[in-house]
């Protein structure tokens, strides 16, 4: 069947992910967040639970029901030969199968990678480990904070002088999931056009090493490290840094010589400043005098506002931010529209942030979920 004659025969009210059913084994966050993207994107998503101890999460409600609302829960247990019936009963319903355990744990199950896919060839399956389904270091555990460390992450951040400097939320954990998410529904889309299934293997060091994208082609080039450098930005223009003004702290993005230009018209140091970026027209502002022109910034920010001077160097399309906790960007984001809201009713009423990005009609022809359920209730021993 050809893709426009699918298309034909659906409702323009159809989901991203209409028809698609996902068996889900995961807790806490990587794999409970893939699932997240797609149960939001329309899938049935079927969340599988330990009767025994359930979803660490379920400690922090709100939490648990942010990374599972929308999703259907059942208790399992797979140590039991009725759980396994039960559970291999739904994976023959299903098209994906998401797993985070650490490598064996499921095959000890008899719903290991290779197990499941010779049960149903066509099935797609998402393992999600901390590194990976092979190597030496399959079988170890680890942490959001812990593999910060392992990817050298910790030490990308901050200055020579200081010690490792961990990013302030489980930035790995969140990026695995939407990783595997992407590598999930690019497979649902080929077993659309071939009929067959695939063995998708998600790891926490891969999503970090993604992350770092540049700066681990560097390092795959040359086997170094990279400089650490701070508050500065990527580009190592003189102009790209964050400095503290009378009032508050602002992040510069001045990396052209027009930025740098227009961002001198706006401190009224254009003769200290314009003399030291002579003659360059193209790229990024040269570093020749790099110590220079940052001290002349550094004076200059002394007498200023940051929550003034972001207005007058984005007017001037310099870009600029004051520096916010995220209590400050949240309220803002929701206030100017940046934050596209989720609401959740019911007993634990909460707003989400969507998916990150806005569409016209992949969410069942809306631009949000119909219904952004909560979470379902599965048994919990009391």
């Amino acid at each position: 069947m050809s893709q426009q004659s699918r298309g034909n025969n659906l409702p323009a009210s159809t989901a991203a992910l209409h028809g698609v059913i996902v068996l889900d084994f995961s807790h806490v966050m990587a794999g409970p967040f893939a699932t997240y993207y797609l149960v939001s994107l329309g899938a049935r998503v079927i969340k599988i639970e330990n009767p025994n101890r359930g979803d660490s999460l379920r400690a922090k409600p709100k939490s648990f029901q942010a990374f599972n609302h929308g999703k259907e829960v059942q208790s399992i247990d797979l140590s039991s030969e009725k759980g396994r019936a039960q559970a291999l009963d739904l994976l023959h319903q299903c098209d994906v199968m998401v797993d985070n355990m650490r490598p064996g744990v499921m095959e000890s199950f008899g719903f290991g990678q290779a197990q499941v896919r010779a049960a149903k060839p066509s099935l797609i399956h998402c393992a999600i480990s901390a590194y990976g389904q092979e190597g030496p270091w399959a079988q170890r555990p680890a942490y959001d904070h812990v593999m910060q460390a392992a990817s050298g992450m910790t030490m990308m951040s901050g200055m020579p002088e200081d010690g490792p400097v961990k990013v302030g939320f489980p930035v790995i954990d969140c990026a695995t999931g939407m990783l595997a998410a992407l590598a999930i529904i690019a497979a649902v889309r080929r077993r659309d056009l071939t009929g067959q299934g695939e063995s998708i293997d998600a790891s926490m060091l891969g999503a970090a090493f993604q992350l770092m994208y540049p700066m681990t082609v560097m390092a795959m080039d040359n086997g170094q490290a990279p400089p650490r450098k701070g508050n500065v930005g990527y580009t190592g223009s003189p102009g790209a840094l964050t400095l503290p003004c009378k009032v508050g702290w602002i992040a510069l993005g001045a990396n052209t010589p027009q930025q740098m230009g227009a961002l001198a018209r706006v401190l009224n140091i254009q003769a200290q400043v314009l003399p030291l970026i002579e003659g360059q027209t193209a790229g990024f502002v040269s570093d020749a005098h790099m110590a220079e022109l940052r001290q002349i910034l550094v004076t200059a920010l002394r007498e200023e506002d940051a929550q003034d001077l972001e207005e007058r160097l984005n007017a001037a399309k310099v870009p600029a931010a004051r520096v916010r906790d995220l209590g400050e960007a949240v309220q803002e984001g929701l206030a100017n529209g940046a934050l596209q809201i989720w609401p959740i009713e019911g007993d634990l009423p909460m707003r989400l942030p969507g998916l990150g990005f806005r569409a016209q009609t992949l969410f069942a022809g809306q631009k949000k979920p119909p219904d952004a359920k909560a979470a379902g209730e599965a048994f919990m021993p009391t």
